[in-house]
């Protein structure tokens, strides 16, 4: 499904159709898309698209700059999408019980349907069963790495099992399916996992559902060091050229952590839920959330909201680095009230994708005219081709 939006204009209502992966009929839903009237420019201007997950609706959204000179937001369907990784031409999704990978088919000077620069199609998908895995990124030897939430630990693929352990904070002392801490975000550095976020250091089953909420904690991974416990409810640590910037969703703003020391530094509010962050340039761009049970009750946030007199959004941000002002964004109202992670795809100016469920995948058939011979093949867990 693709929705067109006029750049210049407000919400456009229109219908998204999912395609369920049961035999059920697909079910119909509403939902309004609204941007902002420089977001088409701003995505031209920084030579990029990016990616959204919805785990609530179930849904990978590509937005990208259409040649008509509207924004489009190309839907398909997957259950609990998560976690996103752009790699190698290729998109990594993570599901309920799958990681997906999504080949870009198309060379450089091909247009899909005249206006798609990149057509994403599923060519593998991994099955891990349900660890409920929410960030994920490929490390520099072309490993997966997986935020395995359920046993609250660093995970890579496996041929045999679910996923091999690689790493858990010290304070967790046994890898059971528990979600302990809740550990969700992955920073990478120079391909290799640097910072994590759990949302308390709580060591028993579903510890970190606790009301006050516990201190948040970003990670060292290498060091096994709690950078800082003064985050509510962290998500995707992130370091660009030696900062490190994550998102303080309990609160609702954008940060900044000293590395040594610590100390969050405030970058800018977000009316809603915090969970996904990419940063380009000097531009950081943020997925919000409505809250999940109608209101922000027991979390800081709730206070910062009041005062400002701000509603609750679920949309895109982009945010400028230096002044901590929102400067474009996108809007979903209706079926769709949470994201979850958001990726950039740089030098991609329109994206599209063919979900596995739906009627023209089976028909979607792409080869190389020469033929050539077999090579030996790449560790059998490389996820890169």
């Amino acid at each position: 499904m693709i929705d067109q939006v006029p750049a210049q204009h407000g919400y456009l209502r229109d219908q998204t159709r999912a395609f369920p992966q049961t035999a059920d009929p697909p079910v119909t839903e509403h939902t309004a898309i609204g941007v902002s009237r420089g977001l088409r420019a701003w995505l031209i201007a920084n030579r990029t698209s990016f990616a959204l997950t919805s785990y609530q609706s179930g849904r990978l959204m590509l937005v990208g700059a259409m040649p008509n000179g509207t924004v489009s937001v190309h839907q398909q369907t997957y259950t609990r999408a998560m976690g996103l990784c752009w790699k190698s031409n290729q998109l990594f999704l993570a599901t309920r019980s799958e990681v997906w990978c999504l080949q870009n088919v198309l060379a450089p000077d091909q247009l899909a349907s005249e206006q798609f620069d990149a057509q994403l199609v599923p060519r593998a998908a991994y099955f891990t069963g349900n660890i409920d895995v929410h960030e994920i990124a490929v490390d520099g030897s072309g490993h997966l790495i997986l935020v395995d939430t359920l046993h609250s630990c660093l995970a890579t693929l496996d041929s045999i099992h679910s996923f091999r352990p690689i790493w858990k904070p010290s304070f967790i002392t046994q890898l059971a399916p528990e979600d302990r801490c809740h550990l969700n975000g992955l920073g990478m550095q120079d391909g290799r996992p640097k910072y994590v976020t759990a949302v308390g250091q709580t060591d028993v089953a579903d510890g970190w559902h606790g009301r006050p909420l516990p201190r948040g904690v970003v990670i060292d991974v290498e060091t096994d060091r709690v950078v800082t416990d003064e985050l509510s409810m962290p998500h995707s640590p992130r370091i660009v050229d030696g900062t490190l910037y994550a998102l303080d969703s309990g609160r609702g703003f954008l940060v900044q952590v000293d590395r040594d020391t610590g100390k969050v530094s405030d970058i800018a509010f977000c009316p809603g839920f915090l969970r996904g962050l990419a940063i380009t340039g000097n531009y950081a761009i943020v997925t919000v959330s409505k809250p999940r049970y109608g209101g922000f009750e027991g979390m800081p946030i709730n206070a910062e909201m009041k005062l400002r007199q701000a509603t609750p959004m679920c949309g895109v941000l982009i945010i400028d680095l230096t002044s901590g002002e929102i400067v474009e964004w996108l809007k979903l109202e209706g079926f769709v009230e949470e994201l979850f992670t958001v990726e950039l795809i740089p030098e991609v100016t329109c994206p599209m994708s063919v979900g596995p469920w739906t009627p023209e995948f089976p028909e979607v058939i792409t080869f190389e005219s020469e033929i050539r011979p077999l090579k030996s093949s790449a560790s059998e867990t490389s996820v890169l081709t």
